[in-house]
């Protein structure tokens, strides 16, 4: 039995026309003879939606008590029981009620992928986990509710349910989405235009990437090596120097000529050690590619146009942005030039850009990080002139027939042998002066074609030339490994600055630091390893590159070490002995950021510790005082009743009793807000969300104010909210009690409640001094209490109470300026019925049933 398919309508926004199109989708197979059954599908009490069920088996759901509430949801067995070819599960991203057989709908249908049943579904762009910053960011509303963008990206087929955002405005206008007493409230927040246009982007987009991946795969499995342009994709080569800022620039303003338009910056390194490069240079074009929305790529490639080209067909680009040349004309002898290169390489389905720059023919200057090793061809080029250019030479020479004399002769020769020693280093250049002296005594030196020489002064000539030859072919090579060495010592110092300032800045932690060192010397990964002792097993501290990080240093192809237990371990090729100097200083300093890393997180951890003991020592203080004063009052009534010697009137005795009373209700409110911080700073609250009427919590509220203190001012036309009744019942109690606290004698609390979009607000407005603006945020910590606020006021703990339950039921706190002075507390809670979407509620029960 093999593994079912899946296949996702995936929606914009709600009310696109996933589950209509879903449904739809189902009475198609059920027509083609397909055994299909609704296993759970929401209509939302849309009609047209509804109507669409009817037709089609549907699977009974199960029903789940929670909390005193009952809800259904899909029943996982009986779907496997029944054993369709086809089962509807609608909302992905779904939370199942606590209680059910997995924690998210999305597990559920894994379950019956994995017993060979077909599943189709639905879900929103708003509920991708990765997306879940974006969303919020556009629509303000944080996304409770996700899936994992991994689950999505298996499906089989995803189809993209789109539709305008005019069309879906109107569908919300005409009542086909949600309740007409919720229209104008969606359009005007969550559906507004520019919402609903950017969300569109998002699932375009998103959906745009997959279909890339699938072509990329197509073209890897049936070897397509021609560029497909389905879409614009630049590459831009850049070679470290100044011009790349130009160049990407440049490639940016290329791909927003045609949308969805793609920048990949690609720098080629060669593969000799060091990077050819300045580092600040290409982390600043990194930056740049970066911020301008492109990908920055690190490619490794001795043949810089083959690394580039390969690169930008394995990446299906459809143009390649290069510069024009830095290097001088007379260079041009040397070859055409990378850009020239590629553009006669590149192919009719491949566009090559040259952009002009202001280092146009300045030079590209020494190396940046050569070293003192010569490149392989650079020496197989050297030999070449050696040994071919002497005899080419010889040949010339041999059919001149003007007499140019031995003297001339050599001279042509010598020059031979300095181009040997510039370009192949003094190996080359020794061979040259000896096989040019061999040339010159058989063909040039009587007695011609014999190794004799006649007259004395030819062989004191040819001796000259031979020593001359060596001492130039020395002189030659060794300013070039010194040219070279200054270089490589150069870029070595700008790398280790680099490095110094950014740990002593705290820009570069450990991962940082590794991929830095594994693109600077083009391995393929780099790891951090370390031990508590000579007998513990190594460790990873942490790793970057492809492939798993070597178990000991001993197994990676270069090792260092950085002191007796931590070791800095690369793999991909054995680098020369000189390298190890700067990966010493990367080793060292990657140790550094991690210690430091480690260093921050004991501080934050200490930081915690002390916030801890600055809440115990205020519980100290509160209990010492606030909760002694009660109990005082108490102990105190309670020894005058007991007195014998005292006849107290049955008023006195009712006085007595009554403070006894108001001293053990202050101990119990006191000691509830204790015991509530406490479970909310331990994230022991756990609400159970129903849906009440507001002026069935609100007025029980109140019971611990004095009576005609508060004015209430809660329409019978509020829709009914989704909170715990006992937490909203707390937090509208410490409001109350707070603005009671602070309002003038003569001065009532106003508690007013308000329907506004998919929430409700309850404001607590007092006339009381108000606080200001740099205060409003730190009258919700734990024993706070502002201003002149008298001892046995209480211990500071009402309203960082009230905001913990507000925020455990979905819903938010904030204090405003009463206008005329004074302070409001505005309690924002989710309305009952509101989409989760939108809301960004966990779990959308049904209304409860008895």
């Amino acid at each position: 039995m093999g593994r079912g398919r899946l296949r996702i309508h995936l929606g914009a926004a709600p009310g696109v026309g996933k589950t209509y199109a879903m449904l739809a989708e189902a009475h198609r197979r059920v027509e083609r003879g397909t055994d299909c059954v609704v296993a759970f599908v929401e209509h939302h009490d849309r009609p047209r939606t509804e109507a669409l069920l009817h037709g089609l088996e549907q699977v009974e759901r199960r029903r789940l008590e929670h909390r005193g509430g009952t809800f259904t949801e899909m029943d996982v067995d009986a779907v496997l029981a029944r054993r369709p070819r086809v089962a509807l599960v609608d909302e992905l991203a779904h939370t199942n009620v606590p209680g059910s057989r997995n924690a998210k709908r999305w597990q559920d249908v894994e379950e019956l992928l994995a017993a060979g049943i077909d599943v189709v579904s639905t879900v929103n762009i708003q509920h991708l986990e990765s997306l879940g910053d974006v969303v919020e960011s556009i629509t303000g509303v944080r996304q409770r509710e996700t899936v994992p963008d991994e689950v999505v990206r298996r499906a089989d087929q995803i189809e993209l349910v789109d539709m305008s955002p005019e069309a879906l405005r109107r569908r919300m206008a005409h009542g086909n989405i949600y309740r007409p007493d919720k229209v104008d409230a969606a359009l005007s927040h969550y559906f507004r235009p520019g919402n609903l246009t950017a969300l569109r982007e998002l699932a375009l987009l998103w959906v745009a990437d997959r279909v890339d991946a699938h072509l990329q795969q197509y073209r890897a499995e049936h070897h397509v090596s021609a560029i497909w342009g389905s879409r614009e994709r630049i590459v831009v080569g850049l070679t470290g120097g100044p011009e790349g800022r130009t160049l990407i620039r440049r490639a940016v303003r290329l791909a927003e000529k045609g949308a969805g338009g793609e920048v990949l910056a690609v720098y080629v390194a060669r593969s000799d050690g060091l990077t050819s490069a300045s580092p600040q240079e290409l982390a600043v074009q990194r930056t740049l590619v970066e911020d301008l929305g492109g990908t920055f790529h690190h490619v490794v490639g001795d043949d810089v146009p083959a690394a580039l080209l390969a690169f930008a067909r394995g990446a299906n680009a459809t143009q390649i942005v290069l510069g024009s040349s830095r290097r001088r004309t007379w260079q041009y002898i040397l070859g055409p030039g990378v850009g020239a290169t590629v553009a006669r390489d590149s192919g009719p389905d491949l566009d090559v850009h040259i952009v002009t720059h202001d280092e146009v023919a300045k030079g590209r200057g020494l190396p940046a990080a050569r070293g003192a090793r010569l490149g392989r061809w650079r020496i197989l080029w050297g030999w070449l002139i050696a040994v071919g250019g002497p005899a080419l030479l010889t040949l010339l020479l041999s059919h001149v027939d003007a007499e140019l004399g031995l003297a001339n002769d050599m001279l042509l020769f010598l020059t031979l042998t300095v181009a040997a020693a510039l370009v192949g280093g003094l190996a080359p250049a020794l061979a040259s002066a000896a096989l040019g002296s061999l040339l010159l005594n058989w063909f040039f030196t009587p007695p011609l074609h014999r190794v004799s020489i006649a007259d004395p002064k030819n062989l004191l000539a040819l001796l000259v030339f031979v020593c001359v030859a060596v001492a130039v072919a020395s002189v030659v090579d060794l300013a070039a490994r010194r040219t070279h060495q200054a270089a490589r010592l150069r870029a070595e110092s700008e790398i280790l600055s680099f490095l110094a300032g950014g740990v002593l800045r705290g820009e570069t932690g450990p991962e940082d630091l590794l991929e830095r060192v594994r693109e600077t010397f083009g391995m393929e990964s780099a790891a951090l390893l370390e031990r508590t002792d000579d007998l513990a097993p190594w460790t990873c501290a942490g790793r970057v590159g492809v492939g798993p990080a070597p178990a000991r240093p001993e197994d990676a192809d270069v090792d260092v070490p950085v002191g007796d237990h931590m070791a800095l371990a690369l793999t991909g090729r054995v680098l020369p002995a000189e390298d190890r100097r700067v990966l010493a200083a990367f080793a060292a300093q990657s140790a550094v950021a991690l210690d430091r890393r480690r260093l921050r997180h004991e501080a934050d951890r200490a930081g915690q510790l002390a916030e801890g003991n600055r809440i115990r020592t205020a519980l100290l203080a509160a209990v010492s005082h606030d909760l002694r004063t009660p109990l005082a009052g108490i102990k105190a009534a309670v020894s005058s009743l007991r007195s014998d010697d005292v006849a107290w009137s049955p008023e006195d005795e009712a006085e007595l009793l009554a403070g006894i009373e108001e001293g053990a209700d202050r101990l119990d409110h006191l000691v509830g807000n204790l015991l509530d911080m406490s479970r909310l700073q331990t994230g022991t609250v756990t609400p159970l969300i129903r849906e009440i009427d507001l002026d069935e919590v609100v007025p029980a509220a109140l019971g611990g104010v004095p009576e005609g203190s508060v004015d209430l001012d809660i329409p019978e036309t509020l829709p009914m909210v989704a909170v715990d009744p006992g937490l909203l019942e707390r937090s509208v109690a410490n409001l109350v009690e707070n603005a009671v606290k602070y309002s003038p004698r003569d001065s009532r609390v106003l508690v007013a409640a308000s329907a506004l979009a998919d929430r409700v607000e309850v404001r607590v407005v007092d006339r009381g001094p108000g606080v200001p603006d740099a205060a409003k945020e730190r009258i919700f910590e734990p024993f706070q209490r502002y201003g002149d606020a008298p001892r046995g006021a209480g211990v500071g703990l009402g309203l960082a109470v009230a905001r913990g339950f507000a925020e455990a039921m979905n819903g938010t706190l904030v204090a405003e300026d009463t206008p005329g002075g004074g302070l409001t507390m505005v309690l924002t809670l989710r309305a009952a019925g509101a989409q989760p979407g939108p809301a960004g509620s966990d779990v959308r029960p049904e209304r409860q049933t008895t």
